[in-house]
Parts: structure tokens; sequence; C-alpha cells
């Protein structure tokens, strides 16, 4: 047996001994992640140090942003709701569009909401209101939540300028501008596709209670005065305004100009979330009548359930980081490399392949984009930015165990490992084939 099969078939004891341990024995989902990682790792041929390392240092990367962004947004999150913030922006919806087209707006929010943040980012801000809005009409958690999911996801993966399309516009020699409208022409759709029309069916099918983090980020117990509409949609969004200046400021102005700097600092997630808490002290917090005490004790509150979610998130990165550095993408690639499609449909099964190995959609584009280069070089009739699409498609095939997206929704949501696979696995996987679809589509018309 090669190597390469070797490491592959490594994977899939790894992936399906996860399976066993979290669903049918239902060890912890740290532990199991972390016995799996071993396992892996020394199956692979790693040598228990290396292993151990590689573990940690995922776990240590993956956190970085994620502690951030899931501990500043679960205040902002907590002080929305105990001002009955997240209560006025859902009814606010449900006058101007009416319950029956709830999941529309859904989705619509999310997609434009993840143009410019990040998933997690957009998840934390508008969980929130999904919540409340199930609660006040009484709809499905999942005829909300899964359009919010499919909003925010398919956008951070498919639209510049999120960092894996980014990354493989400059490798496969695209166009900016062409490539964000080719993104937008895909994701929209499939994501109208995959978010309301699909959840209807799954509320029908799984009955999903009002758990998780979300659920005690988003319990409504305030009697004070609540904040304007305006006010509090102006402090969710504010960390999605400073974000999109950031951007702008980044495509219009040239790289020697001083104020890039600036601005790009306070498009970080660390400083626009920030800002962002600290308004909603005041919006959400003194002129609703809370004291200084009360709400400290909101934003020491909301902290302590979020740690579940930095355990089992931090370990689907360092199972993650094992399997790279085991060389299970360098078997993929090698594996990619002998097959002989069209390269759209190439670039989406390799994408897939990695996404499915690596865990990280961000890891996966890139090393994807790099296989393809060659090969979209030798087919002039072929548009790059569709090969880009194509690529990000592939990347949200089947999430599980070694993506701390995985980990995340089934935390915040509240979901067992096998409700994750039945709804977020199933949304996500659908809409890569959807999005392919389209970018066969268009190839075709082009």
């Amino acid at each position: 047996m090669s190597h390469d099969a070797r490491l592959l078939l490594v994977t899939l004891a790894g992936v399906i001994g996860l399976v066993v341990l979290v669903a049918g024995l239902r060890l912890n989902a740290f532990l199991a992640l972390a016995l799996a990682s071993l396992g892996v790792g020394w199956g692979s041929g790693m040598s228990p140090l290396a292993v151990a390392k590689a573990f940690q240092e995922g776990v240590g990367g993956t956190l970085g942003l994620i502690v951030v962004v899931v501990g500043l947004g679960t205040m902002l999150g907590k002080m929305l709701s105990e001002s009955g913030g997240a209560q006025v922006v859902a009814q606010g919806l449900i006058r101007g569009l009416g319950e029956a087209r709830l999941e529309w707006a859904v989705v619509l929010a999310a997609f434009l909401v993840g143009l410019p943040v990040f998933f997690a980012v957009g998840l934390v801000l508008l969980a929130p209101v999904v919540f409340t809005l199930a609660r006040d009409t009484g709809q499905p958690l999942l005829r909300l939540a899964i359009p919010l999911l499919a909003g925010l996801s398919i956008c951070h993966t498919l639209v510049p300028p999120h960092p894996g399309p980014v990354v493989a516009v400059g490798r496969l020699g695209a166009d900016m501008g062409m490539t964000i409208v080719w993104s937008v022409a895909v994701g929209l759709p499939t994501a109208l596709l995959t978010g309301p029309l699909l959840a209807r069916v799954l509320a029908r099918r799984l009955v999903v209670p009002l758990g998780g983090l979300g659920a005690q980020v988003s319990a409504i117990r305030s009697d004070r005065r609540r904040p304007g509409l305006p006010t509090s949609l102006a402090t969710i969004l504010l960390p999605v305004g400073l974000m999109l200046v950031a951007t702008i400021a980044a495509t219009v102005l040239p790289e020697s100009d001083p104020r890039r700097e600036g601005f790009a600092f306070v498009g970080t997630p660390l400083v626009a979330m920030l800002a962002a808490v600290l308004v909603s002290l005041i919006t959400f917090g003194r002129r609703c009548g809370f004291t200084s005490s009360e709400i400290l004790k909101f934003t020491e509150d909301c902290v302590g359930p979020a740690a579940s979610i930095f355990l089992v998130v931090g370990a689907g990165g360092g199972f993650s980081k094992v399997l790279d550095s085991a060389g299970v993408d360098d078997a993929i690639a090698a594996w990619g490399r002998g097959l002989s499609f069209s390269p759209l449909i190439l670039g989406w099964l390799i994408a897939a392949a990695l996404r499915v190995a690596v865990g990280s959609a961000t890891v996966a584009i890139t090393m994807a984009s790099t296989i393809l280069a060659p090969i979209a070089a030798t087919h002039p009739e072929l548009r790059p930015e569709l090969l880009v699409v194509a690529l990000g498609a592939g990347t949200l095939a089947l999430s599980h165990f070694n993506d701390g997206g995985f980990w995340f929704v089934k935390e915040y949501f509240g979901l067992t490992v096998i409700q994750t696979f039945r709804t977020w696995t199933l949304m996500i996987t659908l809409a890569s084939v959807i999005a392919l679809g389209f970018v066969l589509i268009l190839h075709t018309l082009l």
C-alpha cells in the first residue's frame, strides 16, 4: 500500500472513530477529538511528541480569532437581549414582512451582513434576533436558523473579500471585480434555495428546542425601557459598517496612502466588535436604565457558557492541524492531479476533498487553487473567475468533526451531533452542489 493511500485510510478511520466516540459512546467532544488526533497522528507515522505539538498549535491558532469574536459577540448579544433590543428588531421584521416571509428576510440579511464580516461574527450578531423571532412567533427554530447559516456561510466561502476567494483570485489570475459579480450571482440564489426552502423541509422533520448558548444569550428578562429600532439596528450593524469601510478603503486607496492602516485597524474583528460592545453598554445599558453593576453582571454572566464552544472549536482546529502535519492534504492533492475532468468539476472535487480532509475552507481553496493554476492555464476558454467560484463551492462540502464551524453551530444552537449532521452538514453540502450547478450553467452560457 502506498503512503498516500495509507494516510487516506487512517484519516477515514479517524473520522469513523470520532463518530463512534461522540455519537455512539457519548464521550465529551473535546476528549474525542483529542483521542482521534492522537490516533490519526500515530497511524500516519508521526511521533507522539509531534502529534501533541501539532494538536496544541491547532487549538491555539483556531482560538485566536474565535475567542475574540465569540467573547465580544456574546456580550453584545446579552446586552441586546437584556435591553429588549432583539425583540424590538424582531417585532420590526414581523411588522414589515409578516411571519410568512421571515425566513426570506433572514437569509437576505445574513447574506448582506456576511459580505464584509467573518462567519462567526455574523452569527453572534444575528443569532439573538433569530432566537427572539422563533420565541415571539412560535415558528420552529430551524425554519429561521437554516436561512441564517446559509446566508452567512455561502457568502463567507464564495465572495471576496473573504480570505479564501481572495487567495484563489491571485493564484488563478482572475479579475477581482468580476469574481465578486459571479460569486454573488451564484451565491445569492444558492443561499435562497438552501436556506428558506430547505428549512421548511427540515423544520417539519426535525424538532429542535430553543437551547444552546444562543438561547441563553437571547433570553428576555428585561422590564426596563427598550431601545428604539434605529438604535438597535445601528448598534448591531456597527461592526459590519466598520469592516465594510475597511474593505472599501483597501480597494480604493493606493498602498502608499497612510490612511489605509488606520482603516484596516478599525476594520479588524477585534476593534470592530469591541467598539460595538462599548457602544452597546450605552445604547442597550445606561440609556435603558441599567446600573453599572447590572451591566457588569451581564457581561460577566454571558462569557461562562461560551467556554464549551471554545474548547470544542479549538479541538476541531487541533484535529485539522494534525491532519495537515501528517500530510493528508498533500495526499489529496496527489490524488487530484491524476484525475481528468473539466477544470471546473476537477477543481470542485479537489477543493471538496481537501475540505473534508483538513476542515479549513481557506486552507482547502488555497491548496486547490495552487493545484489548478497550471491546469487552468491550458484552458484559455475557461473564465478564471468561474473557477474561483467553483473552488469556493467545493470548500462548502461535508463540514464535519475537523471543522470549527461544525462545533460552533452545534454548541450555539444546542444541537446533538446527529442533528448537526442532519441540518448544518446537509445544508452546506447541498449548497456546494447547487453552487457548482450554477457555475456550470454560467460557463455553458458564456
